[in-house]
């Protein structure tokens, strides 16, 4: 019984409304990057499209196909994604990573979102898709605007 409970902690309902209501839920034409990534673990998928102007996405798309888990990040990713640059796009997937398997702290506004998550620290297979929407958004910007560091 504790593992359902603890499960059902996990899937809160916060949770559950984010991965009902993705921002940005389609993929763009002609977009100028596109990454898919997968879990291997789940099979979880998402792909990302974006365009970027002046070092700031100005379009997003996202086509999901995770848990309610990646649904989510998904959804914290899509609300706050335009106007990001490389750099906060990376700093935030690298924030979330640690959040995840560190203990680090929430990532950073405007990526504060990603605390929703916090209680799948300790699910480790299901970090793996809580992270391909931010890891698929930094390498699709980082095609058309190189990182610098954090």
């Amino acid at each position: 019984m504790g593992e359902n409970a603890d499960l059902m902690k996990l899937y809160s309902s916060r949770i559950l409304a984010l991965a009902a209501d993705i921002p940005h839920q389609a993929r763009l034409e002609a977009a100028q990057a596109s990454v898919r990534r997968r879990s291997p673990l789940c099979g979880s998928t998402v792909t990302v499209d974006l365009d970027m102007e002046n070092g700031r996405v100005i379009r997003f798309g996202q086509d999901v196909k995770a848990c309610a888990l990646g649904q989510a990040a998904a959804a914290v990713l899509g609300q706050v994604v335009l106007g990001r640059s490389t750099e906060e796009l990376a700093c935030a997937r690298d924030q979330l990573r640690a959040m995840l398997t560190e203990g680090g702290p929430v990532p950073d506004a405007p990526f504060e979102g990603y605390e929703v998550l916090s209680p799948a620290r300790d699910y480790r297979n299901r970090h793996a898709s809580i992270l391909l929407a931010i890891e698929a958004a930094a390498e699709a910007a980082g095609q058309l605007e190189p990182a610098q560091s954090c």
